[in-house]
């Protein structure tokens, strides 16, 4: 078990030693505060219609991003009911986390140096997936790729979402930005 009194995140170090120097010569910025940094990332998967036909499957979900994220997932249930769906009010659907801080930083690590280079085929994730006030969004067709989820224990292979709020203003800071902490953009 770590110290979490005295460890901190290497990707957390490395932001606050170089990448912040980096980013406010870049883009000149007049004031520390101005220099983009990650507010969040949040990790969600949908069972979709497995979920309809066994309500375990969204149990199942939820252990697996909550054992991915090493914080609690929350079972995200449906809004509204949907006929053609088999979808009522209320029913679980699937599940979600929101990591700050410092579990933030270490997701980030994994998911760079450990998780995308597990991916089949993997040429790099795309440069153009931002929304237009500096958040990234991903997906991932297989959450087996992170090795904390034991293969032989797995009954579903979920697809995952993964959103990287920073504070940056527009997309080119904030690509910049997840530049510097290593993201394998393609483009």
């Amino acid at each position: 078990m770590l110290d979490t009194a005295t460890y901190t995140p290497r990707l957390k170090t490395l932001y606050k030693t170089e990448i912040r120097a980096a980013m406010k010569e870049e883009f000149s910025y007049k004031n520390d505060m101005q220099i983009p940094r990650l507010d969040k990332i949040v990790l969600n998967i949908g069972c979709g219609t497995e979920a309809v036909k066994d309500s375990k499957k969204a149990k199942s979900a939820q252990d697996d991003l909550t054992t991915i994220a090493g914080q609690k997932a929350v079972v995200t249930k449906a809004k509204k009911s949907i006929a053609t769906f088999r979808v009522r009010e209320g029913m679980p659907l699937g599940a979600k986390v929101t990591l700050r801080g410092d579990r933030m930083y270490e997701f980030l690590d994994r998911l760079i140096t450990v998780a995308l280079p597990r991916v089949r085929d993997f040429r790099g994730v795309s440069g153009s997936s931002f929304d237009g006030r500096g958040n990234y969004a991903m997906g991932l067709k297989e959450h087996i790729v992170f090795p904390e989820i034991d293969f032989d224990k797995v009954d579903e292979v979920w697809g995952m979402d993964i959103v990287i709020g920073t504070t940056a203003p527009t997309d080119a800071e904030a690509k910049a930005l997840l530049k510097l902490f290593n993201m394998p953009f393609n483009s």
